[in-house]
């Protein structure tokens, strides 16, 4: 026995074997050789995490799939090399933490706290190029770790890979030692100020106080990392022969994005052969046959804890799509854990000047429809997956407690993809 958890790879499979399939939203490099040297170096680096932490997480997964814990994974829709700074780490960690003791407080049910952080550098997009005034046709923004977000900058660029590594190892390394070792009252420290016009606020501030008082453990302070895998020639690099496995070590869990889960096509070969627990999106367009399918190309040895499936339908949509989705899986005998992605589903753009958001109040009714239907179907919702920041002055978002409306969005808006 090795002492690992996690999945032996099919037969045939390596961490390339992805490599001749049909490929989407990654980024394709001018500079081969350059290409090769920077893939090279990502190789011999060591890695982010260990793998008794991801089969840890699987372990974690399987209980909340079975409705022993709950999960709340969150964090910047794309992480930017300018916030790896101690200040928005601690709240970054913090909003992750405290969400985790406030469920934990009010359910009685241990979490399992999951941050979009430490490789969440690059994002899909709906077209690789665009056309800016006094620029004309450029490449689309793909997040930091593929090119820089000014118009001057859009050049796909290899190096910029080893940056997202850099980057991802300090944010990890700060956020490991503040967990462990730093000043833990801020992070027991729950503000409800901004509550005060709710008819429920001294409800609320007595949970914050019981919260603070409570000895602080090292379950509440445990968290994991993730991130969508899109350029596989990256997680590629980081993956280890660990025994007779493969992890991924960039991160504990890694999942495919709504755009990159097609059956014959590269993510999914390269998904299927590591020992990680491992995500994919599940938006509209899939079909009920589609999913089953994918579910055992998967998790083919039927593992709990190894697959989660996050759903993203946008509000009023789930009656219609997620009962289906549900007793397909069901009918394929492969054990999973639900998750609710209520952001991505949801997006708008804003009449008064344009700029791309959401309403709270969208993303708390696809919450509440989506654990109303696992319910009537006899399944369990595992948790809830939000892109959110730790910054209390950030305006992205309208609704809400604060009620932020459309012409209040410019006062802050930070981020550089929707």
């Amino acid at each position: 026995m090795s002492g690992y958890t996690g999945s032996d790879p099919p037969s045939g499979w390596t961490p390339s074997s992805w490599r001749p399939m049909p490929k989407h939203q990654m980024a394709e490099y001018e500079d081969k050789e350059l290409t090769e040297k920077v893939l090279a170096k990502l190789g011999q680096l060591p890695p982010l995490v260990q793998p008794k932490e991801a089969d840890r997480l699987r372990q974690l997964l399987a209980e909340a799939a079975r409705g022993e814990r709950f999960i709340v994974q969150g964090g910047d829709c794309a992480e930017r090399f300018m916030d790896c700074s101690q200040d928005r780490l601690e709240t970054q960690l913090k909003v992750i933490l405290q969400m985790g003791m406030i469920i934990e407080h009010a359910t009685g049910k241990p979490t399992v706290k999951i941050a979009r952080i430490a490789g969440q550098y690059g994002k899909p997009r709906s077209k690789p190029t665009e056309t800016v005034e006094g620029y004309g046709e450029i490449m689309s923004f793909k997040g930091d770790n593929i090119n820089g977000f000014e118009p001057e900058v859009r050049k796909w660029d290899p190096e910029r890979l080893l940056l997202g590594y850099w980057h991802s190892a300090a944010t990890l390394n700060y956020l490991r030692s503040y967990a462990q070792n730093g000043e833990h009252v801020p992070l027991q420290t729950i503000e409800t100020s901004d509550l005060k016009s709710s008819p429920d606020f001294e409800k609320f501030s007595s949970d914050a106080k019981a919260i603070l008082s409570k000895p602080i453990t090292a379950d509440a302070l445990e968290f994991f990392t993730a991130h969508e895998a899109m350029q596989l020639d990256l997680e590629e690099a980081l993956t280890r022969s660990v025994a007779t496995k493969y992890y991924n070590l960039s991160a504990h869990l890694v999942w495919i994005g709504d755009r990159t889960r097609q059956l014959d096509c590269a993510h999914i070969e390269y998904f299927r052969g590591i020992a990680n627990p491992i995500g994919v999106k599940v938006g509209p367009t899939m079909k009920n046959d589609e999913l089953q399918d994918l579910v055992k190309v998967l998790n083919p040895k039927k593992e709990e804890g190894r697959l989660m499936l996050i759903t993203r339908y946008g509000a009023g949509k789930a009656e219609a799509l997620l009962p289906g989705h549900i007793e397909a899986v069901k009918a394929s005998g492969v054990p999973v854990t639900w998750q609710c992605d209520a952001v991505h589903g949801n997006g708008i753009v804003a009449k008064s000047n344009k700029l791309k958001t959401r309403n709270v109040n969208d993303i708390m009714t696809e919450i509440f429809e989506v654990m109303a239907i696992h319910k009537k179907c006899g399944s369990i919702l595992g948790g809830i997956h939000l892109e959110m920041t730790g910054q209390t002055d950030v305006t992205e978002c309208v609704g809400g407690a604060c009620n932020l409306t459309e012409e209040m969005l410019t006062k802050n808006y930070e981020t550089y993809c929707d």
